[in-house]
């Protein structure tokens, strides 16, 4: 797997996740809503991590800066 993801996609994605758990955490959401955010939130937590996100290389973008550049 090649990175796709450049920094600034990738902390949003974390902040993103963050806000999501504190609104879990103080049950501002619950229910199935809650549920479904959760799993996005892990779900952009891990493609952050890997710096890879599949969705990215189905339909070939890429936010990477090294990458952007190899394609030149």
């Amino acid at each position: 797997m090649k990175k796709n993801m450049g920094t600034i996609d990738r902390t949003i994605r974390i902040i993103v996740a963050v806000v999501i758990g504190v609104l879990y955490w103080q049950n501002i959401i619950n229910g199935t809503l809650a549920y479904i955010l959760l799993a996005a939130a892990a779900i952009f937590l891990l493609t952050s991590f890997i710096s890879f996100c599949p969705l990215y290389a189905m339909v070939g973008l890429k936010t990477n800066k090294e990458a952007s550049k190899d394609k030149a």
